[in-house]
């Protein structure tokens, strides 16, 4: 199932440094249908009492991040997988950029 988030009311901010994916047997980059690389970005997600880390697949590479690095997260989809008896949820956005500190 493929459900769309609404991240107007939640607040995004970096845990870390964007990671490439890699597939679990081939080790080499995992592509998107355009063949753009695939990047993991932890990410800590707080609002209207929500307060959780996650992580969040976008295509190509998120410069700049480091640890509480606001974001704005755009068009995040949560997705539900199973295999065997294993189950769980993925994330994925279009795009993942630092917000500009206003002065």
């Amino acid at each position: 199932m493929r459900l769309p988030i609404d991240t107007g009311t939640v607040k995004f901010a970096a845990a870390g440094p964007a990671e490439p994916v890699l597939d679990y047997e081939t080790r080499a980059p995992k592509l998107d249908e355009n063949g753009t690389a695939l990047f993991a970005v932890p990410l800590f997600a707080a609002g209207t009492g929500i307060k959780d880390s996650i992580t969040v697949k976008v295509a190509g590479d998120v410069k700049g991040l480091s640890e509480f690095t606001l974001v704005k997260v755009t068009n995040l989809i949560a997705t539900t997988w199973e295999v065997g008896a294993n189950h769980g949820v993925s994330f994925r956005a279009d795009r993942i950029e630092l917000v500009k500190a206003s002065v």
